[in-house]
């Protein structure tokens, strides 16, 4: 199975690494069929969005009472004024522990096929729950605890009930992670690019457009496509050249040794805010990880030239949230029952 993965990727990358069509109007077109912009919202039909829920989420991101000594919150790890990241190989979680691999934005990430590195979640909602529950992270003890300490703060219950309307009991832990997951799913960040990919020829610099041919002609769009340029697909870290890592990758989740060194390829939205690098988070110049996966996974050597070109078409990916939605809202006090910190 993953012999035949390979050879289906390399397929698609013969038909992609192609010099691209000459003009300013090719360019753009060959970049709308390969690309294209984000919506405003990635949508779950099986979590419909609202005003109540939304605002719900964007209280609990935040909220640091969901970590079992109350100095954690999503937030921690993926910081929303900082595109999404802490810019650390590692995120610090429960007294200090690290984590095994790098966190990821989460701008963007609901676009994606799966979440996590290795795609043990199906979507943002699902992701939700983990952290909340893993020892090395958040560290709380179950979902049964975290509803206590919802329930426990006054002003948290209305808020749900308002979400989840005619739901009975509306504090659930599922909920929880819907109310997250439905504000993560308008974290969408325009860039530049999109500004040209409209029809605006001074949204791009001259340098930029040529690394966005650079980019399409060396092969990155056979794994780097689609509106947030990755997240379609699980790639072999290594499909060219073997790469040395330790990490069995998606294999970790699926027990399945045809998915070894498979991991979820990475949007590159923000990508040059988002650094280090990989899922071990062992590149810390976006010069170099340009570098690394177009050997690794393309068989290519790049010339400085053509680095320095796919590196500034990368820049023209750096987006804006929207500042309203992404301010740090404030949230529901304590009340008397609420369980203080364990410090344990």
């Amino acid at each position: 199975m993953r012999a035949a993965r390979i050879a289906l990727t390399l397929a698609a990358l013969s038909t992609i690494a192609v010099p691209v069509a000459a003009g300013a109007d090719a360019l753009r077109d060959q970049a709308k069929q390969l690309f294209g912009t984000p919506p405003a919202e990635a949508v779950n039909p099986a979590n419909p969005s609202n005003p109540a829920k939304i605002d719900l989420g964007r209280k609990l991101y935040y909220d640091a009472r969901l970590s079992k000594n109350h100095d954690i919150s999503c937030n921690s790890c993926h910081q929303l004024d900082n595109f999404g990241v802490d810019n650390q190989a590692f995120s610090p979680g429960h007294k200090g522990q690290l984590g095994g691999r790098n966190s990821p934005t989460s701008y963007n990430a609901a676009f994606h096929l799966a979440q996590f590195w290795d795609g043990r979640a199906a979507d943002v909602e699902e992701q939700a729950k983990g952290p909340i529950l893993n020892p090395v992270e958040m560290a709380m003890p179950d979902e049964a605890s975290v509803v206590a300490v919802l329930l426990s703060i006054p002003g948290y219950p209305p808020l749900f009930t308002q979400a989840f309307p005619g739901e009975d009991p509306a504090v659930t832990y599922d909920n929880m992670a819907k109310a997250i997951g439905s504000f993560e799913r308008r974290l969408v960040t325009p860039a530049p690019f999109d500004k040209y990919l409209a029809g605006d020829d001074g949204a791009l610099s001259n340098e930029q457009k040529k690394g966005l041919e650079t980019f399409i002609a060396t092969g990155c769009p056979t794994c780097h496509n689609g509106a947030v340029l990755g997240g379609t697909t699980y790639q072999k870290l290594g499909l060219v050249e073997p790469y040395p890592t330790d990490d069995r990758g998606r294999a970790e989740a699926t027990g399945s040794k045809s998915d070894e060194y498979f991991f979820k390829v990475p949007s590159l939205r923000n990508v040059a805010k988002t650094g280090p690098w990989l899922h071990d988070g062992s590149v810390d110049s976006l010069d170099l990880i340009v570098r690394v996966m177009a050997r690794f996974q393309l068989g290519k050597t790049l010339t400085d030239a053509d680095a320095k070109a796919i590196t500034a078409f990368l820049e023209s990916l750096t987006g804006e949230p929207d500042k309203a939605y992404i301010a740090q809202p404030e949230l529901p006090a304590s009340g008397p029952d609420t369980p203080s910190p364990d410090l344990s």
